[in-house]
């Protein structure tokens, strides 16, 4: 009888834990934070750029093919910004400088909230909040039902990644890169400034995290590795060239392309690069998807590579017709991602053969949300598209 008291709390830890996206390991009143959960992805949920906080690129679930669209909402500019996915709402923002709340089932304008510039930035989906950056150099935190300013933490210039996040000591932490050379650590609640951490020159992606330490690139074309705790720097490793995409992370190993026509793996643990590719002299923009023995990255080359995990060798190749900036998605046996030639694409993951597509007309650079059997992007033309099995 003396456990279940005990018991009971276990499972209303648990539970709360499930329900606010992280588990029982992200939560410590020790000295050093914990890998978070990665905002738990769902079959219905997508929410935050990749998928997880190791921005790893793979959605739960399978798409259902054909798939045909389902709505699109226009927005006053170009949407550049990648979708996420939370509680049936589609995020996003926009070249038109707003941040849009969109009904899942329907694309019926929920609420929309204005920055001071355009929107290029991924949201994150939190606890009942929207976080996102914005070319202003603010990053704002937004009410998720109303679109109500919660807080917004100043930097010194834009910022075009997305905030990632983890738990340290009970408290909720975001991390964002700024155009200002600096790495911003706040706290979720309040936006207050945890840490900076300063680098060369702009950085541009989100930054990844996993076993407490957050790895990201930049234009000073170095590799850093920074304690999410306290800001301090665990090592850094030369790049060869500015890292303009996101870092995924797996197993002490980070995965990136960069501007000289490069793609590399690097072991976290050595600082040495483990396998690198190279194709053409295209540069990579795009973030790689993360499988158990595949990467996959689109390049500039008009080309989605997929290269075997262990080694870097090339399993194969699918052309499309523009340069693939958009960061691929792996859900089930498909791939989904975009492309300049106006097109979404969903390839097989095992031999890289077109499955479906579908022509918009715009360049297409975002990365796709996938959530509920469903593809949610934007594109260039200003709208948001949504894609399904009816």
């Amino acid at each position: 009888m003396s456990d279940r008291p005990r018991n009971l709390r276990l499972y209303l830890t648990a539970l709360a834990l499930l329900l606010a996206g992280c588990d029982e390991r992200a939560v410590t009143t020790g000295d050093t934070a914990k890998r978070p959960a990665a905002a738990r992805t769902t079959q219905a949920d997508w929410p935050m750029f990749r998928g997880d906080a190791a921005l790893t690129g793979v959605a739960v679930g399978e798409l259902a093919l054909p798939l045909k669209l389902r709505w699109s909402f226009k927005t006053g500019g170009p949407v550049n910004s990648s979708a996420v996915v939370a509680n049936g709402r589609v995020f996003i923002g926009s070249g038109d400088a707003n941040v849009y709340a969109l009904d899942l089932k329907s694309g019926a304008k929920v609420w929309s909230f204005k920055t001071g510039a355009p929107v290029e930035a991924p949201p994150l989906a939190l606890n009942g909040r929207v976080f996102v950056g914005s070319h202003d150099g603010n990053l704002y935190a937004l009410d998720a039902a109303t679109g109500a300013q919660v807080w917004k933490h100043t930097t010194g210039e834009k910022i075009l990644g997305a905030a990632n996040w983890f738990v340290n000591r009970g408290s909720t932490n975001l991390i964002v890169g700024s155009y200002d050379y600096l790495l911003h650590c706040v706290d979720a609640a309040t936006g207050r400034s945890n840490w900076v951490y300063e680098t060369g020159n702009y950085i541009n992606g989100t930054p990844a995290i996993a076993e407490g330490r957050t790895v990201f690139g930049g234009c000073d074309a170095v590799l850093h590795m920074v304690s999410v705790s306290d800001g301090k720097k665990l090592g850094e490793v030369p790049a060869g060239a500015y890292v303009a995409a996101s870092v995924a992370l797996a197993e002490d190993l980070a995965f990136y392309g960069h501007y000289e026509n490069e793609f590399q793996c690097v072991n976290l643990r050595t600082g040495q690069k483990t396998w690198s590719f190279h194709d053409r002299n295209f540069p990579y923009f795009s973030s790689p998807a993360i499988t158990t023995n595949r990467v996959l990255f689109g390049g500039r080359d008009k080309l989605l590579h997929c290269v075997n995990r262990a080694d870097g060798k090339p399993v194969w190749q699918f052309a499309t017709r523009g340069k693939v900036d958009s960061s691929p998605v792996v859900c089930g046996d498909k791939v989904v991602v975009g492309s300049d030639d106006g097109r979404v694409y969903v390839v097989s993951l095992s031999v890289g053969r077109e499955l479906w597509s579908y022509e918009i007309g715009q360049p297409i650079s975002g990365s796709p949300a996938i959530a509920s059997g469903q593809i949610i992007i934007g594109s260039e033309d200003g709208s948001v598209y949504c894609f399904g099995n009816p």
